[in-house]
């Protein structure tokens, strides 16, 4: 493989192999949370990849035992004094979500281990959810006094039954790989040590078909799910922003900073 300079911040890396690009969330000892950096290079690294003439397919995955362990703790409790860094990171959240809606090649989410809070909605806003046995999904927005705006509580509704998005979204529990394919927020679970190699295979498949009809299907299918989450989408950030000033949220993120 060969890594591509897109200018992007650190923390998210971007590999070649043939028509195939490999979008890596570089953070392995810290389970890949995301920072200040690898936010801003979600934001960005989808306009990039669009432009790249040679690309057919995506792959998305995580470095080492995580996909995304959510939100990095030391950025999130800067917000509670900051709250320019905390608008821009409302503004940011909706552009990857936006990003990933329109972004016209197929991307296969390969979920090596946890993806929590943005590291869940990411990979289930993908096209194809590929999960490894041992990873799970998780959106503890709730648990820590937060709307779960970015993605969970607006998109999970159109994939599985209202119920189970209830329970999850309201208690924050981890789903499994298996339960997360009944339920419909992954297309199939995969073993560890095949995850990667199937997901490169499905993407290079995907880059094989004909361009224009794989596009034109996947911009039909995106133009429902972005009418869809118009409204809700909107709803949820401006409820999380109202959220964040709370002071229910302030003692639970300082309480988890404590146990970190």
């Amino acid at each position: 493989m060969t890594t591509l300079d897109y200018d992007l911040p650190p923390g998210l890396t971007v590999t070649a192999d043939g028509p195939v690009r490999t979008v890596l969330i570089d953070r392995p000892t810290e389970l890949n949370a995301v920072n200040a950096d690898v936010h801003r290079a979600l934001a960005e690294v989808w306009r990039h990849l669009a432009a790249d003439t040679a690309a057919g397919a995506v792959v998305l995955t995580g470095a080492g035992r995580a996909f995304s362990a959510g939100g990095d703790l030391d950025w999130i409790t800067g917000f509670l004094d900051d709250p320019v860094a905390r608008d821009e990171s409302i503004r940011e959240g909706a552009q990857i979500i936006e990003e990933l809606l329109r972004f016209p090649l197929p991307v296969i989410a390969a979920v090596n281990g946890a993806a929590v809070g943005l590291g869940a909605s990411i990979a289930v806003l993908c096209d194809i959810v590929l999960m490894s046995e041992r990873a799970y999904l998780a959106d503890p927005h709730v648990a820590v006094g937060l709307v779960a705006g970015d993605g969970g509580a607006a998109f999970w509704p159109l994939l599985t039954p209202i119920l189970r998005t209830r329970e999850y979204l309201f208690t924050g529990d981890r789903i499994d790989a298996a339960t997360a394919v009944q339920v419909g927020l992954a297309s199939w679970t995969v073993a560890a040590d095949a995850l990667v190699e199937e997901a490169l295979a499905l993407a290079h498949r995907l880059a094989a078909q004909p361009a224009e009809a794989l596009r034109g299907t996947k911009r039909v299918v995106n133009m429902y799910l972005s009418h869809a989450l118009a409204g809700p989408m909107q709803a949820g950030f401006a409820a999380e922003v109202v959220s964040m000033r709370t002071e229910a949220h302030r003692d639970r993120l300082r309480a988890l900073r404590r146990r970190s």
